[in-house]
């Protein structure tokens, strides 16, 4: 077990405080929601009220989840404390900036916890809690040996979500024997993890428009650097007629990955005022997802990250320097 020198600090705010805000980037995904979802659980059962906040809606592929639903986008204006999950970045927290609620956020104690590893730059952090481990979910594990918080089978149930989510299945190179030993523990403790897959299958599970939307991208793939770089684009048109129902760019990227070559899969989407987001996803031995995100002012893991780009004026030049930047990098490590 891994006693972190940030707990005393935590469980002193935590105590102190009724009313726990826990909020999750703009990019929400299985690590940052379940992680949101087992600190609820716990606060809840530490006679505190939680408040889960997201400025985006949950993506369709997180449904599985039970409570997403309790997310809102919406900051109150009564908390005493809040509590970030799964991210150190101020870049993944424009929305909340804009929303003009930031200032109440930073007037109280603010406790950053992430397992990202890269410079933490939350403004007005009392604490940042960021540990190398596959998960968020991983890390509020451990701080709940160290100050014995109460996981109920709900708890459980997310913390083994998440590292699964992050680790993809436990066989990512950041999983460690003890993410293995701690899922063990929970399966121990009464998780059934075919019944967690079995609701995430139910809910993948795609319409036959959205299938034949599938191989209308699998037409566009492009492929750059002798196939080195797979990358897709997609516009705003599209992500406004399908994405309620499925996320464009998650139809197709593991299949992107899947290609002979292929070292990373990109996803590109486009949007009205715009914005452009990217999503990488690389291969085994080809880790460079995290080094191409933060050139364009996002971050995230070695093999699965994201960026955000506002007001893009020209996309074909955009996507020009995404692919020489994504080059040179899988050189300097291939």
């Amino acid at each position: 077990m891994s006693r972190y020198e940030e707990a005393d600090i935590i469980d002193k705010i935590i105590s102190e405080s009724m009313k726990i805000l826990i909020i999750q980037a703009d990019n929400p995904d299985g690590d940052s929601l379940s992680s949101a979802l087992a600190l609820e659980q716990i606060i809840g059962d530490l006679g505190k009220e939680p408040i889960l906040f997201c400025s985006v809606d949950m993506p369709s592929y997180l449904k599985y989840l039970p409570g997403w639903d309790r997310v809102t986008n919406e900051v109150p204006n009564d908390f005493d404390c809040t509590i970030i999950v799964d991210t150190s970045t101020e870049s993944l927290l424009e929305n909340l900036n804009r929303s003009g609620k930031r200032p109440i956020v930073n007037s109280k104690p603010l406790i950053v916890l992430d397992h990202h590893v890269t410079e933490a730059n939350i403004e007005g952090a009392s604490v940042i809690c960021n540990k190398k481990v596959v998960s968020t979910g991983e890390l509020i594990y451990e701080l709940s040996q160290t100050l014995e918080w109460p996981l109920n089978l709900s708890a459980k149930n997310m913390i083994v979500s998440s590292i699964m989510s992050d680790s993809l299945g436990l066989t990512s190179e950041a999983t460690s024997a003890r993410s293995i030993y701690i899922v063990s523990e929970l399966v121990g403790g009464g998780v059934i993890m075919a019944d967690l897959e079995n609701k995430r299958r139910e809910l993948m599970k795609k319409s036959q428009r959205i299938l034949e939307y599938k191989g209308e991208l699998i037409k566009r793939i492009e492929y750059y650097d002798a196939g080195k770089i797979a990358l897709i684009v997609i516009p705003w048109n599209e992500i406004e007629k399908y994405s309620q129902e499925y996320n464009p760019s998650m139809l197709v990227i593991e299949e992107m990955r899947q290609v002979e070559d292929v070292n990373i899969a990109i996803a590109l989407k486009t949007y009205k005022n715009g914005r452009v987001t990217g999503k990488l996803r690389c291969n085994y031995g080809h880790a460079v997802a995290d080094k191409v995100a933060e050139t364009f002012g996002g971050g995230g893991h070695k093999y699965a990250s994201g960026f955000k780009i506002e007001d893009v004026k020209d996309l074909a030049e955009l996507k020009n320097k995404i692919i020489d930047v994504t080059k040179k990098l899988l050189e300097s490590v291939n």
